[in-house]
């Protein structure tokens, strides 16, 4: 079994981190808050205090981190992981970046002589937990195939997309149809309220018709109808706007630079940004539904009292 590093102990690392000790492997895991600490350990996992005291000695090194910036930062920083790292160690980030970072940790990881491989996931906090999250890999074939056997523990899918930056390519456009598809759901969600039809009565017909879909499935905005909607619990986050913000806009602009004309894109990053100016960026990234409604309000929803 390997020893592996873990930075990044959050809602998707720690339960991936606490996957691998499960499978036998001896993980030590780094993270800046507290409570991400704690359940870790209480998942097997040896936290430790720095990258450095994670990464020595490991055989493989994960990043899951919230933004680009932050995965810059661990892979160069003064105790990052290139000054860290064994350089036999394989790099895996399975944050969701933009092209341009996971551009920059392939080409400085090999003038290092590190190996790297982009490492995006699909399947959300659910999927973390259960071990079925599907695993969207680039990089060298060799290194594609090692890290394919390392995540095997924590995957339903696993997909080799071919060279370097292939991964988070795969990742930032599946998001891209999830959010513009979370759009749809939105807004025929309110059309069928409406128009008087039952809400779970539509679901049935939606879900085994051409409507159906992952947020459909999954995030149905109205409360009493699928378990696993945020609208059953105030629409606390399952997937907060703000990840569903950063990710929309690392693919809307990975369009542009590609010359695409990507209109839906930008109407649901326009209402992913509203949420946040409005202070609901900590919400869940379904809340997008009161935008379709008449009114501004949803059932399930009952909006923060404004401060003065």
């Amino acid at each position: 079994m390997a020893t592996i590093a873990w930075i990044g102990l959050g809602n998707m690392g720690g339960p991936m981190a606490g996957n691998l000790v499960s499978a036998g492997h001896v993980v030590r895991g780094v993270d800046p808050v507290p409570a991400a600490r704690t359940a870790a350990a209480e998942r097997g996992v040896r936290v430790v205090a720095t990258v450095a005291e994670a990464a020595d000695g490991a055989d493989a090194v994960f990043t899951s981190l919230p933004r680009s910036e932050h995965v810059r930062e661990v892979y160069s920083g003064p105790d990052g992981i290139w000054l860290t790292a064994p350089t036999t160690a394989l790099l895996l980030d399975t944050s969701t970046v933009d092209v341009a970072t996971s551009r920059f940790c392939h080409e400085a990881s090999v003038a290092r002589g590190y190996r790297f491989v982009d490492s995006p996931v699909s399947g959300g906090i659910a999927g973390a937990e259960a071990g079925t999250l599907t695993f969207m890999l680039g990089g060298e074939p060799a290194d594609v195939a090692e890290a394919s056997g390392l995540v095997e523990p924590l995957a339903g899918h696993v997909f080799d997309l071919g060279g370097p930056t292939m991964g988070i390519a795969a990742k930032l456009a599946n998001n891209l149809m999830l959010f513009v598809s979370l759009l749809g759901v939105a807004e025929g969600s309110q059309l069928a309220e409406q128009l008087g039809l039952d809400a779970a009565k539509f679901f049935e017909v939606a879900s085994v018709s051409s409507g159906e879909s992952w947020p459909l499935r999954t995030w149905y905005p109205v409360p009493g109808v699928v378990p696993t909607s945020p609208a059953n619990r105030g629409f606390d986050a399952t997937f907060t706007t703000v990840l569903a913000e950063k990710d929309l806009s690392f693919a809307v602009a990975a369009g542009e630079a590609a010359g695409l004309h990507l209109p839906a894109a930008r109407i649901a990053l326009e209402q992913f940004t509203r949420l946040i100016d409005e202070g609901l960026g900590g919400k869940d990234a379904s809340l997008i539904v009161k935008y379709a409604s008449a009114d501004g309000r949803v059932v399930g929803f009952d909006p923060p009292e404004p401060t003065t």
